[in-house]
């Protein structure tokens, strides 16, 4: 129950990335966050009603829970459409910056629910926490609406202009770099034939990945191994959280920018392995603080330098590589 919305976050990202290739970012990005306040929506109306149903309701339940949490998870699939939104926008040597940037405050999510969360639970219920949640959705949603735009070569695009004439115009006036190979499936199929795009998927499968999976974790961690209690674990949870987020954004995109997303990246990684082994390794609560810390740091640096990489080493097939990186 969980893992649902996660695994509908994760796998919709690989269609909906390739997406972006053929209209651009902002369709699939609406259908998204559309689909998510749907399916919140539907759990505060189940939060409301099922106490009503008596004896029905634990018939009831796990199956509505289950699909609306698959539906609100499809709104954690909007990233990686906005990773490839965004690489269309802006050149190549800006990338790390921009992609760190928008991905790094877009995951301070996380962390900020793991801090709020409890507060909200105790102070407004369940209900009031979902409530909020969904106001902020639904805010966040008409702003992107009226906000948001696809890249150059895509407005032009709709405009009825050809191929050609819009790659000239998007490259000639508006300095757009990267053109899409129209084709959703073409996209996919590209970017898997690289032997880069898989690299980057097992890296990124250990660094965002594994970001997601201690965030779910580590209030249990610090619950039951060191006796933290729920405020406190939920700080600690956030700390690790808005750590690794606001690393991906600085010095994460600034340092890949500068030296590369290769050489940023081997560091990286290293100091994630250091730290994950101070965390397996300590019993007591200091250390294990430091190695949570180490963790965050590499994992937030990784994160910046593996979507510099992305359009850099798979420049024809830049959603179809965002959605097998980032979805699996």
């Amino acid at each position: 129950l969980v893992a649902s919305p996660s695994l509908s976050g994760s796998l919709l990202r690989i269609p909906f990335a390739a997406w972006v290739d053929t209209t651009g970012g902002k369709k699939p990005f609406v259908v998204l966050l559309v689909m998510s306040i749907l399916g919140m929506g539907g759990l505060l109306a189940v939060i409301h009603w099922l106490p009503l149903l008596g004896s029905a309701q634990s018939s009831l339940a796990f199956g509505a829970l289950f699909a609306l949490g698959t539906l609100v998870g499809c709104g954690a699939a909007a990233f990686s459409v906005g990773i490839g939104q965004v690489s269309y926008w802006f050149p190549q040597r800006r990338q790390g910056r921009v992609l760190a940037m928008f991905a790094g405050v877009g995951n301070l999510a996380p962390g900020l629910v793991s801090l709020g969360l409890p507060y909200l639970l105790r102070d407004g219920g369940l209900q009031g926490a979902y409530s909020i949640w969904l106001l902020v959705l639904v805010l966040a949603s008409a702003l992107y609406c009226l906000l948001g735009h696809n890249a150059p070569y895509f407005q032009l695009r709709r405009q009825e202009y050809s191929s050609a004439e819009a790659r000239c115009v998007a490259s000639g006036t508006h300095g757009q770099e990267l053109f899409p190979s129209e084709d959703a499936v073409a996209s996919l199929r590209l970017a898997a034939g690289s032997s880069r795009t898989w690299a980057l998927v097992v890296v990124y499968f250990t660094t965002f990945g594994g970001l997601v999976a201690l965030t779910s974790w580590l209030p249990v961690y610090w619950a039951k191994f060191h006796g933290a209690e729920a405020i406190l674990a939920g700080r600690l949870t956030a700390l690790f959280s808005l750590s690794a987020s606001l690393l991906r954004i600085f010095p994460g995109g600034l340092l890949a920018d500068a030296i590369g997303g290769l050489p940023a990246l081997i560091p990286a990684l290293l100091a994630l392995a250091a730290g994950a082994a101070a965390l397996a390794a300590s019993e007591g609560f200091e250390r294990a603080a430091a190695g949570q810390m180490g963790v965050a740091l590499g994992m937030g640096l990784a994160n910046a330098a593996v979507f510099k990489l992305v359009p850099q080493e798979i420049p024809t097939a830049v959603g179809g590589a965002t959605g097998w990186v980032s979805g699996l």
